[in-house]
């Protein structure tokens, strides 16, 4: 596998009901080497009906994080991911599907 060039830090900050983000020890936070530039293939993807465009956008990213995780595993015959390998390819493949332009 090439040497993967696009780096993301991912942040996850709860919103309290009134709007306003939470105080204290409640982000978390982590950094993702991956094999596609998101914000290329985010641009090029079209709206997919029954999706609003936060749904869309985590989908796409999420897809993009279990398939870099599968492939840096690939060849690791204890890791958790690697018995179910074949099935979430179909999977992962059905979700990229949506994001691919018509």
């Amino acid at each position: 596998m090439a040497s993967p060039s696009t780096r993301y830090r991912l942040t996850v900050t709860p919103i309290e009901k009134d709007g306003i983000q939470c105080s204290g020890r409640c982000t978390i936070e982590l950094e993702h080497r991956a094999q596609h530039d998101w914000m290329r293939q985010l641009e090029r993807a079209p709206r997919l009906a029954g999706f609003s465009g936060d749904e869309r956008a985590s989908v796409l990213v999420a897809t993009q994080i279990l398939r870099d995780v599968l492939d840096r595993h690939a060849d690791e015959s204890g890791h958790p991911l690697v018995a179910h390998a074949g099935s979430l390819r179909d999977a992962l493949d059905i979700l990229d599907a949506l994001h691919r332009p018509a």
